[in-house]
């Protein structure tokens, strides 16, 4: 079969090629609706499909851009990925998006993959090992944007939760009721993931300034799969934890499994409270008291900057860290 060209379309519509391609572009200012449904009709009649490759050759740009992300298992990951995609369909833009599993060689693997792509900016969750690559882009002028993760070496723009505050707002909801002994729950508390330690900094900072009734804070890390054998440890010492912080959603359900399997009643014999608003939060027996990171708001403003980057080049920038407010769901857990 013969190839359908832009010619074609262009003598079926009987219109210019360049009218066409100002059609295929999206640029309609200066074209009737009648040309504009004499070529959208030719495009239909002759199923036309524009040659992607050569258009971005030719514009250089794949209207495409990368998301890198630390866990899509994360309620927080899917939700901030939902909201860059509204965003990139409203922008005609298309979206990769990459877990790289909070490893270092899949995240190199996925950079140097959207690199050789060409997609036009990257939004990323990074590990924080891969810092001469991302300096490198950054030195080339691509547009990148951080999510969740501080890297002090690089200057590029960042959104994150205010950690600290997220960690007040725990240790106030328990210090002025009946609980003595706290344990926070978190995955491996490592530097470069800015979440976790800023949480748990604070925590222990605001309980030795502020603490009120609680006397006592135990501190638990691991790897997710490692987090009910520690609770177990833990809670064999006749002075066990009376009230549990999980660090996100990830190690609530971990909390709220081994709750279930020592026939604990919550919050009767420990009370809970999380960062992160699980789906199943309201409905949960008893309903779960949790510190939410507005997701939404913080993804599309990750999309926001990088589409200002990737579309105003020109433009002077300076990068900037940007921190969301959470906000305290109260409920019958705590």
């Amino acid at each position: 079969m013969k190839k359908i060209t832009m010619a074609d379309v262009a003598e079926q519509a009987g219109v210019s090629k360049s009218t066409v391609s100002q059609y295929l572009n999206g640029r309609f200012d200066y074209m009737g609706k009648t040309t504009r449904t004499k070529i959208e009709q030719a495009v239909k009649d002759l199923n036309y499909r524009p040659n992607m490759v050569a258009r971005s050759l030719k514009q250089k740009t794949t209207t495409t851009i990368g998301v890198i992300v630390a866990n899509i298992l994360h309620v927080y990951s899917t939700q901030v990925i939902r909201a860059i995609e509204d965003l990139c369909n409203e922008k005609e833009f298309h979206l990769i998006i990459c877990n790289a599993d909070d490893q270092p060689k899949k995240e190199k693997k996925y950079i140097e993959m959207l690199k050789a792509k060409q997609v036009d900016g990257i939004i990323a969750f990074p590990t924080g090992d891969n810092i001469a690559l991302y300096k490198q882009l950054l030195d080339e002028g691509y547009p990148i944007v951080f999510m969740d993760r501080i890297v002090k070496e690089l200057k590029v723009d960042t959104i994150l939760l205010d950690n600290e505050k997220a960690a007040h707002i725990a240790v106030e909801e328990l210090m002025h009721k009946d609980f003595e002994h706290l344990a926070v729950v978190s995955p491996p508390l490592l530097q470069q993931v800015t979440p976790r330690v800023e949480r748990a900094e604070a925590v222990a900072k605001k309980v030795e300034e502020q603490g009120g009734n609680i006397q006592k804070l135990s501190m638990i890390s691991g790897e997710i799969n490692e987090i009910s054998k520690k609770l177990h440890e833990l809670f064999q010492h006749d002075d066990k934890p009376d009230a549990i912080f999980a660090m996100n959603d990830l190690t609530l359900h971990e909390v709220l499994s081994f709750v279930k399997k020592e026939n604990m009643k919550i919050p009767e014999d420990v009370a809970v409270i999380s960062v992160d608003d699980v789906s199943f939060a309201n409905f949960y027996t008893p309903p779960l008291t949790t510190i939410s990171q507005p997701a939404f708001e913080m993804g599309r403003k990750a999309a926001e900057i990088l589409f200002s980057l990737i579309l105003e080049p020109d433009k002077q920038h300076q990068s900037e860290i940007i921190r969301f407010t959470p906000t305290l769901n109260r409920r019958e857990s705590c």
